[in-house]
């Protein structure tokens, strides 16, 4: 969708502004080469990815709560609804964290945190949770939070959910580009969970353009215009 208004602007600019619609052409299109070929996107993914730092060894405790994000959902070629690929690393570093706090505490939680923005047949928490389940992580300890529709309800409301019991330890697990945003909202609700990044994108450079490397440039366009959308929007009292 950035990348879309983007090029929309530079139409429009270019139907208002007849005398510069050459100059206007070759920007636009030279602009869309770089982010297509990589050499706009890495950048772009390196500024929206900086290096979180993480404990060597995860801070277990008595009452330990992972909390998992969700990243959406999609259509296989048999139209089942399915969770987008980078859910996939999420709930597989959530299972061995779980699997090694089970082996450690007494009292360990899986908070699986997405709604359905997207309108599909299910919220991307229940759509996650039979695979968390086939993970091995029990049932009685997944939880599902499926209203919110964005990282900041994912962290409002399973910062409500947090506030009912009592944890001693808790982990966000979600990709690197999502990290530094979801830390800002966690931290608005009061809460500093230990970050654990299940993966990270990046970029394919070349001459050649790439569809994954304007995936990876809108992802990280998305992720930095929404950490300035926070941080202007708790200026003036919004957040």
């Amino acid at each position: 969708m950035t990348l879309f208004t983007l090029f929309a602007l530079f139409f429009a600019v270019f139907l208002l502004w007849r005398r510069a619609r050459a100059a206007i052409a070759i920007a636009s299109i030279a602009i869309f080469w770089l982010l297509a070929a990589g050499w706009l996107a890495a950048p772009l993914l390196e500024w929206a990815q900086p290096s979180i730092r993480q404990a060597a060894e995860p801070d277990f405790a008595p009452r330990t709560a992972l909390i998992v994000l969700g990243t959406g959902t999609e259509h296989s070629s048999d139209g089942t609804l399915v969770p987008k690929p980078d859910a996939f690393p999420r709930m597989a570093k959530a299972a061995a964290l779980y699997a090694e706090c089970k082996r450690r505490e007494p009292t360990c939680r899986v908070i699986v945190s997405g709604g359905n923005p997207q309108r599909h047949e299910t919220s991307e928490a229940d759509n996650y949770a039979p695979y968390l389940l086939r993970l091995h992580v029990e049932n009685t300890d997944l939880l599902l939070e499926n209203t919110s529709r964005n990282t900041y309800e994912n962290a409002r409301n399973a910062a409500s959910m947090l506030r009912g019991e009592r944890y001693d330890s808790l982990m966000l697990v979600t990709s690197a580009y999502q990290m530094p945003r979801a830390l800002l909202d966690f931290e608005r609700f009061g809460f500093a969970p230990q970050p654990v990044v299940s993966n990270a994108r990046h970029a394919r450079l070349g001459v050649l353009p790439r569809f994954s490397n304007l995936v990876n440039a809108e992802i990280a366009l998305h992720e930095l215009i929404g950490i300035a959308q926070f941080h202007v929007y708790r200026a003036i009292g919004w957040f």
